[in-house]
C-alpha cells in the first residue's frame, strides 16, 4: 500500500477517481440517443432500458436477481419491465445497442478534437490498467460487466472500463449497506436525508416507493434512533458516514494497482473529459453539481 501515497489516505483518493470517471460511465442512461438505439431493437420507452440494459450482462435474469444487485429500487418496479425485456430483445442485442448508445454519445458530446486527442487514449488506458487486478468475488454486477468483451476503440475502452469500475464501486456499496443492517429503501430514505442525493419526491418517484412505505421505512429509522422529526440523528449521521467510508475502503484495489502518478494523471484527465461531456449536455440540467 505503500505505493499510494497521497496527502490524504487510499481512500479518499477511491472516492476521487470514482467521482472522475463515473459520469463517464452513466451518460448512457440519459443521453437520447439510448431512447432511439433501445428502441430500435424492440424495448418500450422510459424505464425499461435502465433495467435492461444494466441487468444485461447478467443474462436473462428475473426481476428479483435484478433488485438485489440494484439495491434500492421497489421490486414491484423493476417486475414491471424485467422479465418481460427478454421477451422483447435479447440481452446479448441489448448489450450490442448500448454499445453503441455509448459510442453515439460519446462520439457527439466530446466532438473530433478531444475523441482523436492523445489524452483520451492516455485515460483509456490508464482506466483499463485500473480495472486489471479487480477480482469477482461477492461483485456480481461487476463479474457480469469483467465477462464482456473489450471494445477496439479508444472511447469504447473507456466507457468499458469506467462501465467496470462503477460496478465494483456499486457491488462493494451494497456490501457497505447491508453490512450497515439497511434495507434498500432504508438506504435511500438515510440517503435522502443527507441532502447529498435526490430530494425525497424525486426518489420516491424513480426508484418506485409509495408515500406510505415511506413514512414506514422513516418510522423504523426513528425507532432504530437513525432519525428523529429534523432528520439523521447523531447516530445516523455516523452510520452514513460509515458507509461512505466502507464503501471507499472497498473500492481501493484499482487504484493501489494503477499506483500514485498514474492514479492522479487518471483523475486529471477524468475529470476534464467528465466536465466536456457535462457541458455538452450529456445530463438534464439538476445533474450538472455532480461534475468533478
Amino acid at each position: 500500500m505503500a505505493d499510494l501515497m497521497f496527502a490524504e489516505s487510499a481512500q479518499a483518493v477511491a472516492a476521487r477517481a470514482h467521482r472522475a470517471t463515473d459520469l463517464l460511465h452513466s451518460l448512457v442512461y440519459f443521453v437520447p440517443e439510448g431512447d432511439e438505439e433501445y428502441a430500435a431493437i424492440g424495448l418500450k420507452p422510459g424505464r425499461m432500458p435502465y433495467f435492461a440494459s444494466r441487468s444485461a450482462p447478467m443474462g436473462r435474469v428475473t426481476a428479483a436477481v435484478t433488485t438485489a444487485t440494484f439495491h434500492n429500487f421497489k421490486p414491484a418496479l423493476v417486475a414491471k419491465f424485467i422479465p418481460t425485456a427478454w421477451s422483447l430483445a435479447e440481452p446479448a442485442d441489448i448489450l450490442v445497442a448500448r454499445l453503441r448508445v455509448a459510442d453515439r454519445a460519446l462520439r457527439r458530446l466530446l466532438g473530433d478534437a478531444a475523441l482523436t486527442a492523445p489524452e483520451l487514449t492516455e485515460l483509456a488506458d490508464l482506466t483499463r490498467l485500473a480495472t486489471e487486478r479487480l477480482k469477482p468475488d461477492g461483485r456480481p454486477l461487476f463479474a457480469a460487466h469483467a465477462d464482456l468483451d473489450w471494445p477496439d476503440e479508444p472511447h469504447l475502452v473507456l466507457w468499458h472500463a469506467a462501465s467496470l469500475l462503477r460496478e465494483y464501486r456499486g457491488d462493494g456499496h451494497v456490501a457497505a449497506l447491508n453490512m450497515a443492517g439497511l434495507t434498500g429503501l432504508e438506504a435511500i430514505v438515510t440517503h435522502v436525508a443527507t441532502g447529498r442525493g435526490f430530494n425525497e419526491t424525486a426518489a420516491k418517484l424513480l426508484r418506485g416507493w409509495s408515500d406510505d412505505e415511506w413514512t414506514a421505512a422513516t418510522d423504523g429509522l426513528h425507532a432504530r434512533g437513525f432519525m428523529d422529526g429534523n432528520g439523521l440523528t447523531a447516530a445516523g449521521l455516523a452510520l452514513r458516514q460509515h458507509i461512505e467510508e466502507d464503501t471507499d475502503r472497498l473500492d481501493v484495489a484499482a487504484w493501489m494497482h494503477l499506483g500514485a502518478d498514474r492514479t492522479q494523471r487518471l483523475i486529471e484527465l477524468g475529470k476534464q473529459y467528465t466536465r466536456l461531456v457535462v457541458a455538452n449536455g450529456a445530463f438534464p440540467a439538476q445533474m450538472f453539481a455532480g461534475a468533478p
